[in-house]
């Protein structure tokens, strides 16, 4: 099976359990502590959201060494969280990426207010540096230039923002470009419902 397609199916059956409230807690053990000193492989990179409702690990039953986590506001593709994607997926060869968005997220929230009332908005202070990253994948949308497919804002830019943040991962990373031309690393969309606990992976990415 494909390494990044096996990262997948674990990370599907992973939500399924925390759905289903069925936790393999032993993942958090003091042996399995032990057993990471040494050195980690997790299997799957996660670019989420800091939001306290979405602990990647959680959310895809998860213990420790699994998963290379990064958390950032609007789970945004950044400098910073760019480099350490590459580096996961240069040091440890993980094979998957997934950007995970999630519902009622306040960063989407956020940029949809500043765009509609950009004279209440700080352009001076550091929480509008997330909505600078946010903005421009979804502006079109907020002012209704662009057709969503959906009567939900909230919820077509949330998709969007992700799909955006894959696509830069995926275009505007070199050392991730070549990986993925390789065969040897995927980057996908996701997002989580923080209602029901499942986790919509997007097709088309």
């Amino acid at each position: 099976m494909n390494k990044s397609l096996e990262s997948l199916k674990r990370l599907q059956a992973g939500n399924q359990r925390y759905v289903n409230n069925d936790s393999q807690s032993a993942r958090h053990s003091r042996t399995r502590r032990s057993e990471l000193v040494e050195g980690q492989h997790p299997f799957a990179i996660i670019l989420g959201c800091a939001d306290s409702r979405a602990p990647a690990e959680m959310i895809f039953d998860q213990g420790l060494g699994d998963l290379f986590v990064i958390r950032v506001a609007g789970n945004v593709a950044a400098p910073t969280q760019v480099g350490s994607i590459e580096f996961a997926a240069s040091k440890f060869g993980v094979p998957l990426c997934v950007v995970l968005g999630h519902t009622h997220c306040g960063a989407i929230a956020a940029t949809i207010d500043a765009i509609q009332s950009p004279s209440d908005s700080n352009g001076e202070d550091s929480i509008h540096s997330i909505v600078e990253c946010i903005g421009p994948a979804i502006s079109d949308l907020v002012d209704g230039t662009a057709e969503s497919g959906t009567t939900d804002l909230m919820a077509a830019a949330t998709r969007r923002n992700v799909e955006a943040c894959v696509t830069h991962l995926q275009q505007q990373s070199p050392l991730l470009k070549q990986l993925i031309a390789n065969d040897q690393f995927h980057v996908i969309g996701a997002q989580y419902d923080i209602e029901t606990g499942v986790v919509e992976f997007y097709d088309g990415n």
